[in-house]
């Protein structure tokens, strides 16, 4: 073997033997590595999607006051009803999110007072709500929030016991509140419960007789809500 063929083994000897020092040095770098800690459930949530749906059960409880204009000691009562309803939150930070509540309802409406026992009409009503909550996080599984929005009541297939006809209450704005909590089960599935206080105070029309008649109605509507909880 020629020198040059020597040198040139002795260096392909010399870089094999690096690499597999370096090789080795890894191998055992990483082995004494310590392991990273497991996420906690609470880092598991804060680094979920931001996305959450409930699914509730609704109790819908009206305030029951208002009046008839030109008749004195006149007034109107909503019946009270349980409800299916679908809240969409959005998480911005871990602490803020949006909620909008989904679902409809119908209220039997009666008259008050000098009316009472008077069997006014029905309508149905949609009233979805969109708040802005802070959501408290120092309590492991335990989520407790409060929120404050806008509430839209959109009333809709109104119809008229005998001697009323064309029945219109007015749709409305609100202002709404609420309190809640979720109780996480596990990273995505939980529980909840929600109360809502709905500030609404609409108009209403009708005829009694053939005679046009008009009025308020102070519903201010609590929602009442318990069920699953989701987190994406």
């Amino acid at each position: 073997m020629t020198n040059r063929n020597k040198k040139t083994a002795l260096l392909a000897s010399v870089a094999v033997g690096v690499a597999t020092m370096l090789v080795s040095a890894n191998a055992m770098a990483a082995d004494l590595a310590p392991a990273a800690p497991a996420p906690t459930a609470e880092e598991a949530i804060a680094a979920a999607s931001p996305w959450m749906l409930r699914v509730r059960g609704l109790g819908v409880i009206t305030h029951d006051s208002g009046s008839v204009d030109g008749l004195p000691g006149a007034g109107l009562s909503y019946s009270d009803t349980v409800i299916p309803e679908l809240d969409i939150s959005y998480f911005f930070t871990e602490n803020f999110a949006a909620e909008l509540i989904l679902g409809t309802t119908y209220a039997k409406i009666n008259g008050e007072g000098v009316l009472a026992g008077t069997p006014v009409g029905k309508t149905w009503l949609l009233p979805p709500t969109l708040t802005l909550q802070y959501h408290f996080t120092d309590f492991g599984a335990f989520k407790p929030y409060i929120g404050a929005g806008v509430n839209y009541s959109l009333f809709y297939n109104q119809t008229e016991k005998p001697g009323f006809s064309n029945l219109d209450v007015k749709n409305k704005v609100g202002a709404a509140v609420q309190v809640g909590f979720d109780y996480m089960l596990d990273e995505h599935w939980g529980v909840n419960f929600d109360v809502k206080k709905i500030f609404l105070k609409t108009d209403w029309t009708a005829e009694l007789g053939g005679t046009p008649i008009s009025g308020k109605a102070k519903l201010d509507p609590w929602l009442i809500g318990a069920g699953i909880t989701y987190r994406f």
